[in-house]
């Protein structure tokens, strides 16, 4: 079968070695979640995964295909219980048997022992509501009502190891705030990879990771998706090259 009639699978969006359907999932694939998949550090060889607010389970998919060859367990938690069920379908399809999707509010998530994920991401609600969304539960997964900024950092410190990582994307304009919260409680951002949508553009996205140990020097980089021709750049397509069908 081609990459091209492959891409127009409907109700979802087609990796080169899976397909995450999206249909049922009030939060879908996109841009910023496949850029945390695919940048989130596992140079620590992560043996317990936890994925914030997963949705179609998009992250979650992108980790347990990185991890592949490492015993790990990604759990993949979520308020919506389609979100959870479409999830858990995608997993399955994929053959990674190392999802785990879990219903629930991650508030009241708890499990045997504190500080046992030793990689936490996110996707986190960020548009705070200046009016009331018609669809109840986009406004549960883009508002921050259902998980203030606070809310999150105080579920990392409980879930997080002792060396372990969080990561999370966020729109550049909140990404100090952030970490001046995050500070606060006691997690340091050890790298920044500020993303703009081409050359011209100002900068619209963050993709952080913070841990409890401060850091000497954070590695801090730079991402422009698109060329001048608006192109996908070199960069962008080695960040995604495992994962992206790039037309020629």
């Amino acid at each position: 079968m081609s990459n091209n009639h492959l891409s127009l699978k409907k109700g979802g969006f087609t990796f080169k070695h899976f397909f995450v359907a999206h249909d049922k999932s009030p939060m879908k694939v996109t841009t910023d979640s496949c850029l945390l998949g695919a940048w989130a550090p596992i140079t620590h060889a992560p043996k317990q995964v936890l994925d914030i607010g997963t949705g179609c389970g998009v992250i979650a998919l992108m980790l347990a295909a990185r991890l592949i060859n490492h015993d790990c367990q990604i759990d993949a938690i979520d308020i919506d219980k389609q979100a959870v069920n479409q999830c858990q379908q995608n997993a399955f399809s994929a053959d990674f048997s190392k999802v785990n999707a879990i219903e629930g509010d991650i508030n009241q998530f708890r499990t045997e022992s504190s500080g046992c994920y030793d990689l936490i991401v996110t996707n986190p609600p960020y548009f705070e509501s200046a009016v009331d969304c018609r669809d109840r539960q986009r406004q549960l997964a883009r508002y921050t009502e259902s998980l203030s900024y606070q809310q999150l950092l105080d579920v990392v410190k409980r879930l997080l190891s002792i060396k372990g990582r969080f990561c999370l994307v966020l729109p550049y304009h909140l990404s100090n705030q952030f970490k001046l919260l995050a500070k606060s409680n006691h997690l340091y951002l050890q790298q920044e990879l500020k993303v703009k949508y081409s050359a011209n553009k100002s900068f619209s996205l963050s993709l952080m990771t913070f841990a409890f140990q401060p850091c000497d020097a954070v590695l801090e980089q730079h991402l422009c998706m698109r060329d001048e021709d608006g192109r996908y750049s070199d960069d962008f397509r080695a960040l995604l090259v495992d994962f992206y069908l790039f037309r020629k």
